[in-house]
C-alpha cells in the first residue's frame, strides 16, 4: 500500500506568511491559546489587554496583579532572536526526515555562531517533548536499541569493555502502535524491571496485542497483556500479526539521523534528539506539523 503524500507548507510560504514579528506573534497567540488568551500563572481567562502590543494583565485573586506577554512561558522567552528566526529554525528541523544539524542551520540562517544555533535547536527539541501523551492501544510493538559507536573504534581510554555487543552504548526502549504513535525513552539499562515499568506506563491494558522479541526482560508481560514473541535468535521475524518491524523502522530512522546528520550525540542530550524524531514520526500525516510544533513550544 502506497503512503499518501502530505502537503506541508513550503519555505517560500513560510516567509510570506510570517513576514514580520506581528504576524509571528499573532500566530503564536492562536496556537498557544486557541480558545482565548489565558493567564500563564493562574490559567484564568479574565485577562485585560494592555496598550503595549501583545501584553496582557491578569488580576489573579490569590497572587495579585500579573502582567505577561505572548512569549512568557515559551521557549522564545528571554532570547535575543526574533520569532521570524525561530520559526525558520523550527521549519528546517521538521522538514528533514533525518533532522538537520545545528551547523547546517547556522549556515542557512546566519545565527552569528554555531553555539547559538545549537542552543536554539535544543530549546526547540525540549519544547517538542511536551506533547500530550496517551497510552498506546491496538497492535503495539515494544523493543529496545542501543546508540553509540563500537568499542573497538573508540580511543583506548574511552572504551568500556570489549568490542562486541552493546557495551558502552546508551539503551533506548520504545513502543509503537501500528498506524499510530511511538513513544521512546532513554534508560540506564534494559533489565526486566525497567522494561516492565516502561510498558506499564506507555501501553493501555486494553491493548489488542503486544509484540516483542525474545529478550528475557519481557518474560512477565504475559501476566498482564496479550503478548506475542518472535524469536530473532532462531531467525524468526514474523509470525502472523506478531512482529517488531514497525519499531525497528523507527530505530533505523534515528540511527540514520544520528550517523548521517548529527554524527555524534552524547548520552546527556540523547533524549532531546529522541523527542525530535518521536515528534516528527507522530506527526508524519499532519499537514500542519509546523503549527503543532509552535503550539508545544
Amino acid at each position: 500500500m502506497k503512503t499518501k503524500a502530505v502537503k506541508t507548507m513550503t519555505l517560500a510560504e513560510l516567509e510570506a506568511r510570517f513576514s514580520d514579528e506581528d504576524a509571528c506573534k499573532a500566530y503564536l497567540v492562536s496556537r498557544r491559546w486557541p480558545k482565548g488568551v489565558r493567564c500563564p500563572r493562574c490559567g484564568g481567562d479574565k485577562v485585560y489587554k494592555l496598550k503595549r502590543p501583545w501584553h496582557w494583565q491578569c488580576r489573579c485573586s490569590a497572587q495579585g496583579s500579573y502582567r505577561f506577554s505572548v512569549l512568557v512561558g515559551t521557549i522564545f522567552e528571554n532570547t535575543n532572536y526574533p520569532l521570524q528566526t525561530w520559526f525558520k529554525v523550527i521549519y528546517l528541523m521538521l522538514s528533514s526526515k533525518k533532522g538537520m544539524s545545528a551547523l547546517q542551520i547556522h549556515r542557512m540562517i546566519g545565527t552569528g555562531s554555531y553555539s547559538t544555533a545549537w542552543y536554539m535547536c535544543h530549546r526547540i527539541r525540549a519544547g517538542l517533548g511536551n506533547a500530550e501523551f496517551r497510552k498506546l492501544v491496538g497492535f503495539v510493538e515494544v523493543d529496545e536499541t542501543f546508540i553509540g559507536g563500537k568499542e573497538k573504534n573508540k580511543h583506548r581510554n574511552k572504551r568500556g569493555g570489549g568490542g562486541r555487543g552493546p557495551t558502552g552504548k546508551t539503551p533506548i526502549v520504545g513502543a509503537v502502535s501500528r498506524g499510530g504513535k511511538v513513544v521512546a525513552k532513554v534508560v540506564d539499562n534494559v533489565d526486566t524491571k525497567t522494561l516492565d515499568k516502561f510498558v506499564r506506563e506507555t501501553v493501555s491494558k486494553k491493548v489488542s496485542l503486544i509484540s516483542t522479541d525474545d529478550n528475557s526482560g519481557y518474560r512477565y508481560l504475559d501476566r498482564f497483556f496479550n503478548h506475542g514473541v518472535v524469536h530473532h535468535g532462531a531467525g524468526e521475524y514474523v509470525v502472523g500479526a506478531i512482529h517488531t518491524n514497525t519499531i525497528d523502522s523507527f530505530w533505523s530512522m534515528i540511527k540514520r539521523g544520528i550517523v548521517g546528520t548529527f554524527h555524534k550525540v552524547s548520552k546527556k542530550y540523547l533524549q532531546l534528539y529522541v523527542a525530535e524524531f518521536e515528534f516528527r514520526y507522530n506527526n508524519r500525516n499532519n499537514p500542519d506539523i509546523f503549527g503543532a510544533a509552535i503550539g508545544l513550544c
